[in-house]
């Protein structure tokens, strides 16, 4: 995935009003840094879903309602677990949401169906599938591996989003 080069989009608004095109630019500029590409250096699902935890902590210690989407049961449980054991301080009020009928009263959600964005500040991605609303999310990351499979998936996840207009922010472990 190409690292994102805010100079050259800017660059490129050559047509309209210079104060409209900055105000565009700015706005876009704004949006941009609320989607997020994580790309780690480890090649493990037990690591993807470790830096999910973390983020989620982050964003939930900053005052963020937050979900973590994902594809299985099994996923959900190991990210469960994690979000109990993540530190011996910590305390990371969370639950399962196993379908869309089922309300999450928590401030912290992991969720095996598509986000409503209005109920969520950071939406964090794990499943194969990016939400049709992926756009309307505040604040979204996704998060991949360093497996092939996956970063095929993280691609796909990304020309959608820049289908959407969006340029997400890509950070790329592996290039350390």
């Amino acid at each position: 995935m190409p690292e994102n080069n805010p100079a050259a989009q800017a660059g490129s608004n050559a047509a309209g009003d210079s104060s409209q095109v900055a105000d565009r630019g700015a706005g876009q500029e704004e949006r941009n840094q609320r989607y997020w590409f994580h790309i780690l250096l480890q090649d493990t699902p037990a690591a993807r879903n470790l830096h999910a935890s973390k983020l989620v902590n982050k964003a939930w210690q900053q005052g963020d309602r937050v979900c973590i989407v994902c594809d299985t049961t099994q996923q959900a449980e190991e990210l469960d677990d994690l979000l109990w054991n993540l530190s011996p301080d910590a305390f990371i009020p969370h639950s399962i949401v196993p379908d869309s009928a089922t309300i999450c009263t928590d401030p912290v959600g992991i969720l095996l169906c598509p986000p409503v964005a209005e109920d969520w500040d950071t939406v964090i991605i794990l499943s194969a599938t990016l939400p049709a609303n992926a756009d309307k999310f505040k604040r979204l990351a996704l998060v991949a591996h360093n497996d092939s499979a996956v970063l095929n998936q993280a691609r796909a996840h990304f020309k959608q989003l820049r289908a959407l207009g969006i340029e997400p922010r890509v950070h790329d472990q592996r290039k350390r």
